[in-house]
């Protein structure tokens, strides 16, 4: 019943697709990039409810008096700026060190329980962007980056030792597969 599986989130897409013009438009993005004051103050009142969003909209207002002065560039432009090729490899690696990293195989587990892996891993997602945006205001992104990372290296190094003694000890492919759904919510932590 995989195909089922699959179009839930065609259907979860298709409901998001039918309400998203009834949704307000972000509050920034109508201040910062429509220049668009009284949209930007309906929206608040929208989102928000009924209230004093002065000092909200001053904020934005100064965010737009710093940012003037910069241009908005599209994907080809960003690719074509010398000074973000540092991030654009850091992210590069990353993405290709996930894919070429072997997660996705399961550490030489029976059939019969790659699809509760597979459910396992869809979970661990899940729960690192429950966790990730509650605690994020309150450590702020650079710690979470800097403890994800620390914390995927640590999984990792375990992971590895556990796939390398799994054919010694056959209780270690499930901690292997632990490991796995570690891992994600780690990636989902920090990255």
């Amino acid at each position: 019943m995989w195909n089922v599986l699959l179009s839930f989130s065609g259907l979860v897409a298709l409901i998001q697709l039918l309400f998203l013009p009834f949704c307000p438009e972000s509050p920034p993005y109508l201040l910062l990039q429509k220049e668009d004051k009284a949209g930007c103050l309906k929206a608040m009142k929208q989102l928000w409810g009924e209230g004093n969003y002065h000092t909200e909209f001053d904020d934005l207002m100064k965010e737009k008096a710093i940012t003037k002065g910069t241009k908005i560039m599209n994907v080809l432009e960003v690719l074509r700026e010398r000074s973000v090729y540092p991030q654009l490899c850091t992210m590069l690696l990353l993405l290709l060190s996930l894919q070429l990293c072997g997660l996705s195989a399961t550490a030489n587990l029976q059939e019969g329980i790659i699809p509760y892996v597979s459910l396992g891993v869809s979970i661990s997602e899940l729960i690192s962007i429950i966790f990730c945006s509650s605690i994020i205001d309150r450590f702020g992104r650079r710690m979470l980056l800097c403890g994800g990372y620390l914390l995927m290296a640590l999984i990792l190094v375990l992971l590895e030792t556990s796939l390398l003694l799994s054919d010694q000890f056959l209780w270690l492919r499930y901690c292997s597969v632990i490991l796995i759904f570690l891992f994600i919510i780690a990636y989902g932590l920090g990255p």
